[in-house]
């Protein structure tokens, strides 16, 4: 028995327990290997990857906590600290034409000064001082708005307005009547502009230089859905409005039942017209009406209109900006 314990144990069972062995030396050697060269980096290659893990982790969170923070609130303190050269000089250069305060503007109103539009609370507005002289000069053709305070602490960028502003006109107006005699005195055949909905003061500026140029006698521009007489119109204008009569109207409808009571003829400018303006022979006084862009002459306008004309397009444009419509409009009727 024992000689046999003896040879079991020396024999196969040694082999086993000598090829385990070897097997648990050979994985202890590689797992500690691998475990030197995950955490302490034996190789020079090792070490400048883990450094560069390590920066790349600490640039990963500095960036990170960079992004965290809204784009928003970084602008606004950005703002806060440093101050908007830009806006500002924008603002001023607005604000050229305005004027606000209960003094300031009481004696602009009393000067007879061109003005485009007037913001006032409904206090001002109703108010001993203000009251007639707002009402005379809303009869003129000025649009008067009655607004709450704080709309006109954003119209002058938070200024002290004391519940009234206005914006300046670069020339006065004329009431309705006073064109319609100016233009007939003036001519056998008179051709009167007259703007719907068109708000860029850019191709209001145009069509009054047109105008001018093809001999028209005035335009009409009503009080709301249009742009004013600003700094923009007349510097677009490049001086025509020094040479054009403008009538700011309440209601242009009633203004143009006005019109053709006085003898004139309607024509209204639409891509939809069934006539073409080329093809058009009458020759008593006009009043050529001009609409927006997007949505031309409203409904209410067409329908006061004697006829419509549209202007023959060749190519696959479908319609002009205003100011050019107006300008060759007025090129064909003038020139029959």
């Amino acid at each position: 028995m024992k000689n046999s314990s003896k040879k079991n144990y020396s024999g196969k069972n040694t082999r086993k327990y000598k090829k385990n062995s070897d097997e648990n030396l050979n994985s202890d050697n590689l797992n500690s290997s691998k475990k030197k060269n995950r955490f302490s980096g034996n190789s020079f290659k090792n070490k400048g990857v883990n450094k560069i893990n390590e920066i790349d982790k600490k640039n990963s969170k500095f960036q990170s906590s960079k992004r965290s923070k809204p784009i928003d609130k970084y602008n606004k303190e950005l703002s806060k600290n440093t101050p908007d050269i830009n806006k500002d000089f924008s603002n001023k250069k607005n604000l050229d034409d305005w004027i606000w305060g209960k003094h300031s503007v009481y004696e602009a109103l009393i000067s007879q000064r061109p003005i485009n539009r007037i913001w006032c609370t409904t206090e001002i507005f109703s108010s001993e001082k203000f009251y007639l002289l707002l009402k005379d000069i809303k009869l003129k053709g000025v649009l008067i708005e009655e607004v709450s305070w704080n709309r006109i602490s954003q119209l002058t960028f938070g200024a002290s307005h004391q519940g009234i502003a206005l914006q300046l006109a670069c020339s006065k107006t004329i009431s309705l009547e006073k064109l319609i005699f100016f233009a007939k005195n003036n001519s056998t055949n008179p051709i009167i502009l007259a703007l719907d909905g068109i708000t860029d003061p850019h191709n209001v500026g145009a069509i009054v230089r047109s105008a001018e140029a093809f001999g028209c006698k005035g335009i009409i521009i009503p009080q709301r859905r249009s742009a004013g007489l600003t700094g923009t119109v007349a510097k677009v204008a490049a001086g025509a409005l020094e040479y054009l009569p403008v009538s700011r109207v309440v209601n242009l409808n009633r203004s143009l039942e006005e019109l053709k009571a006085k003898g004139f003829i309607v024509i209204g400018l639409s891509g939809d017209g069934q006539l073409s303006i080329s093809k058009f022979d009458d020759k008593a006084p006009f009043v050529v009406v001009v609409g927006s862009e997007d949505k031309g002459i409203s409904l209410l306008t067409q329908k006061k209109c004697d006829f419509l004309l549209r202007i023959p397009l060749k190519g696959k444009t479908s319609s002009l900006n205003a100011s050019v419509a107006a300008a060759i409009s007025l090129f064909h009727l003038t020139t029959k």
